[in-house]
């Protein structure tokens, strides 16, 4: 579906003519896991850091959003969630309704919410035309008032086929074009070029930056939970993110230290908020009798059990990958190649750099079962293998400057602006 054809908003009575304190919305692509929301956290929080008098407004039906440790300034707007299956299928997280009636209502409160906060900019989290299309009506709205209206993409989305099919069919290629100003890559333009494959035209590829990768930080404040004793000594960290799609990864693990009792390093493993609770209880069922592992449930604020790690496993989500590298952890990624390749892309090319080792998961690619001895191999490995910092790559972790710099301008203007609007300074 088309969605760029839709008739555009009225322009409200009172458009925007610059705002004292300047304003970003952003909107978090929210229908699986936690990746979006996380990515948005970081930006959000730098952007507050560079900018002292800012405020940013998330726009996320994500229902973990608040457990998260966003800076003073940020505030959020709640819109019903959409949850996505391993199979791509979309459904209402919670509400029980037919999912176009609850894209609908969140057509309505983004729009809502464009209108009353009138940003300086706007940034969206990877989809150009949101869920269904429902940021186009946003998007012109913002447009005829004036926002900066910028796409935020991160390093790898899929195959570039796939990504070419996908958003021809949905009028994603022509939203992107008729309404966004910028298009900004979170990854360094060495690493991978995401949008080769879509068929741009040379104007809009000019408007294209790339940023590099988002150096992540240990949160302050207090600690969320309480570690395993097993963290006050080295310790390989396994994570999986949101735990949806994990189980896979947990269990190659958790087969491993079975067969192999002599693995040098133990393991903690962050089951993630959305594993399953019949398969969390039978991970736990066997781990009680391998004393080389620990678990966790869902940490806010994993960075800083990723900093006391001596190493990580993980899949190869984008967030898991800036944060090992900003941590400079020696790594092994695992990646899942279902429903989308993103993570088998960015683990493979991560690998081929230096920069992580990867296991291929065999049942990925149909085969009845994992070998634990070739996990216990790569979990032993793990002590000996370089860190990512030996590899040079200039600005592989300056995308939270890079986005704070190519946004200054238009801020300023937006404060310019009101300044003489109001008459001050004249």
């Amino acid at each position: 579906m088309d969605f760029s054809r839709s008739p555009a908003p009225p322009v409200p009575e009172a458009a925007r003519q610059g705002n004292a304190t300047p304003r970003i919305l952003m909107y978090s692509h929210d229908t699986y896991g936690l990746g979006h929301i996380r990515r948005t956290r970081a930006i959000a929080n730098a952007l507050v850091a560079a900018n002292g008098n800012l405020s940013v407004l998330i726009i996320s039906g994500s229902s973990l959003a608040g457990s998260f440790n966003f800076a003073p300034g940020i505030d959020f707007v709640h819109v019903p969630g959409i949850a996505k299956s391993e199979n791509g299928d979309y459904a209402s997280a919670t509400l029980r309704l037919d999912v176009s009636e609850v894209t609908a209502i969140r057509e309505s409160l983004i729009r809502q919410t464009a209108e009353s906060f009138r940003p300086d900019i706007f940034i969206a989290d990877k989809e150009p035309a949101g869920f269904r299309g429902e940021l186009v009506p946003s998007l012109k709205l913002m447009g005829n008032m004036g926002t900066r209206r910028i796409i935020g993409i991160r390093d790898v989305l899929d195959g570039p086929e796939i990504i070419r099919s996908e958003w021809h069919d949905k009028g994603a290629i022509r939203v992107m074009t008729d309404h966004y100003d910028d298009v900004l890559v979170y990854g360094p333009e060495e690493f991978y070029r995401p949008l080769d494959g879509i068929p741009l035209p040379a104007e809009m590829r000019s408007r294209i930056v790339y940023t590099g990768y988002l150096r992540r930080s240990v949160p302050g404040g207090i600690a969320s939970m309480r570690y395993p004793r097993s963290t006050k000594e080295p310790f390989i960290l396994v994570t999986t993110g949101g735990g949806a799609d994990g189980a896979g990864l947990i269990d190659w693990v958790i087969s491993a230290y079975e067969a192999d009792p002599d693995i040098p390093l133990p393991s903690v493993i962050a089951f993630g908020p959305f594993l399953s609770n019949t398969q969390r209880a039978n991970f736990m069922t066997r781990i009680d009798r391998l004393p080389k592992i620990d678990t966790i449930m869902f940490d806010p604020k994993i960075e800083r059990l990723m900093n006391r790690a001596s190493a990580v496993v993980a899949m190869g989500g984008y967030n898991t990958f800036c944060e090992i590298l900003s941590f400079d952890k020696p790594a092994l990624l695992v990646p899942r190649s279902r429903p989308r390749l993103e993570q088998t892309i960015r683990a493979a090319r991560a690998s081929e750099l230096g920069l992580v080792r990867m296991l291929a998961d065999p049942m990925e690619s149909g085969a009845a079962s994992r070998d634990p001895l070739e996990m216990a191999r790569a979990l032993t490995a793990l002590a000996g293998q370089p860190r990512p910092s030996e590899v040079a790559m200039p600005g592989l972790l300056d995308g939270l400057e890079r986005i704070s710099t190519h946004l200054a301008p238009h801020l300023e203007a937006s404060a310019t602006t009101a300044s003489a609007a109001s008459g001050v300074g004249g």
